[in-house]
């Protein structure tokens, strides 16, 4: 059934650690994952609760798929309250640590109360029980990986741990498994920190979950290898150079920001591409995560003898083109420095060129600073000392440490940050795009590429090419993409596949592994509950449709230069059709018909 069939509640108040039945019906009503997870945290947690506060929940959530031979099939989420945006946060992640939560034997892991005293989670083959992470507290994600995995006594233990990111509360703080890959956005590093909980070691014997129907999915796995391995994007693009091999192409597509969205494209955009990290020597060899075909990850080695993952695409464009930065060796090393200290990379990076801006305005006077060094774009040695400001808390750092929203309001310019619903935008400047600009705005989580990757039919012709600048179908691609996506993370698959496989092969996998009979429109229907269950969380938390919207620089100010010159994000035309097609009121309120259709 690719259920485990079973979830571990854990109350950090009390310390006591029960295992509970899955409820199946529930289960398959949202798949896993983060629809799964989001409907625990509906039913469990008042969506206007403090982000911090005990009563807000943390829950890491497998899918049916995670941990089988499902190309990709090894990603987990993280759902809770985000103290950044204060939207449901669902965040992903791929590496081993998902799956081997499955092989452990559990669906999912709810995280409630909150411990006196820092504490880890042990999962071993004795038993599964909290342990005093005390000299724990303070230290980096690979120091902290490499004690549990010590203390655990099983060397190929799987660890997903907070950084002093996530200990300091920093609203960006992510949450970090096997060193490099992260749950990174919306802050759920924190809620990990709020509750004194600093990680999650897991150390079993590997007990690889039943599926339905052995043979049909065997058969729906081959399909699914067999189009990866014919498509560009995932066969040759990602494998060769990563997701940076996305840099000259979106910087000839006039939708590379810089300078914190102040311009489209970036001069020096060779120096810093994905290909320059090929050919400048520093990737050693590329990774993949648990089952996965494609292998986008970059084990990297700088001349300096720093060592880690990536930068992947986001983290190389915020570190660089939106610093002003064509340091190569100075962005890996901060892409380094989020991974160990625990920060989303986009947020930290747009936080940072925020400042730079302001900086540049004339808003932030040169005694803030203190002894770090002036905020300039193109300045290397600002984009790491105020990379480890933040984490720490350190000077301007801990006004830094709220996020560029919070930080540019405490200047009396919130416009000038990038963000939707307080998050910070990622590497793809929406006047250039209009689907991508529809998908940015109506983000359950706030400014996000990977709820809804318009990006690939935009601009990389998946599954076809539609022209950037066409209005009338935008709503209805921007809503498949949403659904379809709810599928897949809840599925526990890579986004990434999506480039090769429709929705008739999630639907295949699914319906072999866990014995469902939907159709691949009844699939679909349960990744729009999923979306509109998300929705209803956030109203239920305060936000309204007037959070539904871009800055007003990529509302009212065109493009300057470039293919895209003179374009806006044209939202105002997209809104309305959109809220129609979601059967959502003219406020963007899910009608009594609609709820009562899905099932909510």
């Amino acid at each position: 059934m690719a259920y485990a069939g079973k979830f571990l509640r854990v109350n950090l108040t009390s310390g006591a650690v029960t295992t509970e039945k899955l409820d199946l019906e529930k289960a398959q009503k949202f798949i896993g994952g983060r629809g799964l997870g989001t409907k625990i945290l509906c039913d469990e947690v008042d969506p206007r609760v403090d982000a911090f506060a005990p009563e807000n929940k943390l829950i890491f959530a497998t899918g049916p798929l995670s941990g089988t031979t499902a190309p990709t099939g090894g990603r987990y989420m993280v759902i809770t309250k985000s103290p950044l945006t204060g939207t449901v946060a669902s965040s992903n992640s791929g590496g081993f640590f998902g799956a081997q939560l499955k092989f452990a034997g559990y669906d999912l892991i709810i995280f409630e109360g909150r411990s006196e005293k820092p504490v880890y989670l042990s999962i071993l083959d004795s038993g599964v029980v909290l342990k005093d992470a005390t000299s724990l507290w303070g230290k980096t994600v690979s120091d902290t990986t490499d004690a549990l995995v010590l203390e655990s006594g099983i060397k190929d233990a799987r660890v997903a741990c907070i950084g002093p990111a996530g200990e300091n509360l920093c609203l960006m703080a992510s949450i970090m498994n096997d060193k490099g890959r992260a749950a990174g956005r919306s802050g759920v590093g924190a809620v990990m920190g709020s509750k004194n909980l600093k990680g999650i070691v897991i150390g079993t014997t590997k007990t690889k979950p039943s599926l339905s129907d052995e043979a049909a999915f065997k058969e729906a796995v081959k399909e699914c290898l067999k189009r990866i391995k014919e498509d560009p994007v995932t066969n040759q693009g990602l494998p060769t150079f990563g997701t940076k091999v996305l840099d000259n192409i979106i910087n000839s597509s006039g939708m590379y920001p810089c300078n914190n969205f102040q311009s489209s494209s970036f001069p020096d955009v060779n120096e810093v591409c994905g290909e320059a990290l090929v050919e400048k020597g520093y990737l050693k060899k590329k990774k993949g995560c648990f089952g996965c075909p494609i292998a986008c990850g970059r084990d990297v080695t700088l001349p300096t003898g720093a060592k880690g993952e990536g930068p992947e695409y986001e983290s190389g464009w915020c570190y660089g083109a939106l610093c002003g930065v064509n340091d190569l060796i100075a962005i890996t090393e901060a892409n380094f420095l989020c991974n160990d200290l625990g920060l989303d990379t986009i947020s930290a990076g747009v936080t940072i060129a925020t400042a730079m801006e302001l900086y540049e305005k004339g808003l932030i006077k040169r005694e803030e600073f203190g002894k770090g060094p002036e905020l300039k774009f193109g300045s290397s040695e600002a984009i790491l000392y105020y990379t480890s400001a933040m984490a720490y808390k350190q000077g301007i750092g801990a006004k830094l440490a709220q996020g560029s929203y919070r930080f540019a309001e405490s200047y009396g310019r919130a416009d000038v940050s990038m963000t939707v619903k307080k998050q910070e935008l990622p590497a793809y400047d929406p006047r250039g795009v209009q689907g991508q600009a529809l998908a940015f705005a109506t983000s359950n989580r706030g400014g996000c590429h990977v709820r809804a990757y318009l990006i690939s039919l935009e601009i990389l012709a998946h599954p076809q090419q539609v022209d950037p600048q066409e209005m009338a179908s935008k709503p209805a691609w921007v809503k498949a993409f949403q659904d379809l996506t709810a599928v897949i993370d809840s599925a526990g698959m890579c986004l990434f596949t999506s480039f090769a496989l429709g929705a008739g092969e999630y639907n295949a996998l699914l319906n072999a592994a866990t014995g469902s009979k939907s159709t691949t429109d009844q699939m679909m229907a349960i990744g729009e509950r999923i979306w509109n269950l998300e929705r209803q969380f956030n109203l239920k938390s305060g936000l309204t449709a007037a959070d539904d919207t871009l800055p007003a620089r990529l509302l009212k100010e065109p493009i300057k230069e470039g293919p895209n010159k003179g374009n806006v994000a044209r939202l105002s035309e997209l809104l309305p059709a959109y809220y129609n097609l979601r059967g959502w009121s003219a406020d963007g309120v899910p009608t009594p018909q609609k709820l009562a259709e899905l099932g909510l």
